[in-house]
């Protein structure tokens, strides 16, 4: 069977895309795990979002998919419905499957007996879409399939769920099925590694455990190890791991740095996502590894310096040394420092208790501890259990998902408008982006210089000479960067 899997170009706004396009792992491991004698191309439509039109519809003539898949988020999804109705107009006779978290979490937004949709994948995809696969090439009935959700006339029947796959049944992924190629990180070719999936954390803003249940499943190492040196064969000189919480099991996550490092693997850059806690509890041990197996960008998720927030947002434990009891935030943030690291640090503004305060306590932290801003606002994804706190309140402000990107303010609070909320995160973010410039022309210098403009414009669009001589409200730049950015969603 010929297959064609797609991921969307709606991309987080937080750095332009001349700078970072990562590749959507899924797609790699969806192509793995299938029976070799199907022909499956894949597409980071990431890579093109101002030609995505022409590029699927060329990908479409050379490939002649048989199926076609679409990897949604929900800020994707008008997005992906856009792009299903193309594929049915220029290939009538493929069918379409969706999946990813949207999907999977809200099946019912694409149940509509007038959308163009034949499947859903919901939660894990491997096994699931290997067993579609050979329902639709024998002619097998689809009520078998954990999983899946279908099209029965004009109803979706809904199949029950699969269970978690353990990681010794998911093969590698197939990186060479990538119909296009591009991906990069500061000018490094980039890619993406996972080493485990799931988290036992029960953060209210988060979908993993929506999607998987509370379960932490690694990959082997030598696995692992082997899935580096494909990437990196294949030209790799930046790798993301993109685990849930790789740092759950901190002894084994520092046999993987140390086994990192033995195996000669450490002549690429890795970045990572971690828990403050994690760190701060233990990070006299693991940073030195982590410097040493080339680990140059920490993702930390802080998500807030206010307890209060952080009740809000289930992420205490996870945020708290464990000698003192305290926020693990700041000699997290230290300790990735002093070992030569770039903190990029995520964090949540603009819960339902805000005050004008407390945002700015935030910001004032990211400002002095943090290398790089991830600042974002509270968002009601489908099934989590802060959306379900936030609709019961009446606090979601829209239904409009394609504002559900992480930087649009639609939660709203008790004592400032979303508006006010965004603007101040957008404001104080932008000058913190651009004192990270010297940091990164010393690590790349030819990159960064022949880019620096287009960065530049991008981290201050909306700006004018005007409003950066302070000549000019910079609430009026704002509105200009709003109507900017309401222009970039629309990428059909």
């Amino acid at each position: 069977m010929r297959l064609l899997l797609l991921s969307m170009p709606d991309a987080f706004e937080h750095m332009p895309t001349v700078a970072i396009r990562m590749p959507n792992g899924a797609l790699a491991s969806l192509a793995g795990n299938l029976d070799p004698r199907h022909r499956v191309a894949t597409a980071d439509l990431v890579l093109v979002p101002r030609r995505v039109r022409e590029t699927v519809r060329a990908l479409l003539r050379e490939h002649v998919p048989q199926l076609v898949g679409l990897s949604v988020m929900t800020f994707q999804r008008r997005t992906a419905l856009k792009i299903a109705a193309l594929v049915r107009r220029e290939a009538p006779d493929a069918r379409i499957v969706v999946g990813g978290y949207d999907p999977s979490l809200a099946p019912d937004a694409y149940a509509d007996p007038e959308l163009p949709i034949d499947f859903i994948v919901r939660g894990e995809g491997e096994a699931t879409l290997r067993e579609l696969v050979g329902a639709l090439e024998d002619g097998r009935p689809f009520g078998d399939v954990r999983g899946l959700s279908w099209r029965d006339g004009r109803h979706v029947v809904h199949n029950p769920p699969r269970p978690v796959a353990a990681t010794e049944s998911i093969r590698l992924p197939d990186r060479g099925s990538r119909a296009l190629n591009g991906y990069t990180m500061l000018g490094r070719a980039v890619d993406v590694v996972e080493t485990s999936r799931g988290c036992t954390f029960d953060c209210s803003f988060c979908s993993i455990v929506e999607m998987r249940g509370r379960n932490f499943h690694p990959f082997p190492i030598d696995r692992v190890l082997a899935d580096i040196a494909d990437a990196r064969a294949r030209g790799a000189r930046a790798i993301f791991l993109v685990d849930d919480n790789i740092m759950l099991d901190v002894r084994r996550f520092a046999e993987l740095c140390r086994a990192i490092a033995a195996g000669g693997l450490n002549d690429v850059r890795y970045l990572v996502q971690a828990m403050t806690s994690s760190l701060a509890n233990h990070g006299e041990e693991i940073a030195p590894l982590m410097r040493r197996a080339n680990f140059r960008y920490v993702f930390l998720g802080i998500e807030n310096v206010m307890d209060e927030d952080l009740a809000f947002l289930r992420a205490r434990a996870k945020n708290r040394e464990r000698a003192t009891g305290e926020n693990a935030s700041l000699k997290a943030t230290a300790l990735v420092r002093r070992h030569g690291m770039y903190v990029v640090g995520g964090l949540i503004v603009g819960n339902p208790g805000d005050t004008a305060a407390s945002i700015d306590a935030n910001l004032r932290f990211a400002r002095q501890h943090v290398d790089w801003p991830y600042i974002q606002h509270p968002t009601p994804y489908p099934g989590t259990p802060m959306t379900t706190d936030l609709r019961a309140r009446g606090l979601v402000a829209h239904d409009r998902v394609a504002e559900y990107d992480g930087t649009t303010a639609v939660v709203l609070n008790d004592t400032l408008d979303a508006e006010e909320i965004e603007f101040r995160r957008w404001r104080a973010e932008r000058w913190m982006k651009l004192r990270h410039m010297p940091r990164a022309l010393r690590d790349n210098p030819v990159f960064v210089l022949r880019h620096a403009p287009q960065m530049f414009a991008h981290t201050f669009r909306g700006c004018t000479l005007k409003t950066l001589l302070g000549l000019e409200d910079p609430r009026e730049a704002y509105r200009r960067y709003k109507r900017i950015r309401e222009e970039e969603r629309e990428y059909l």
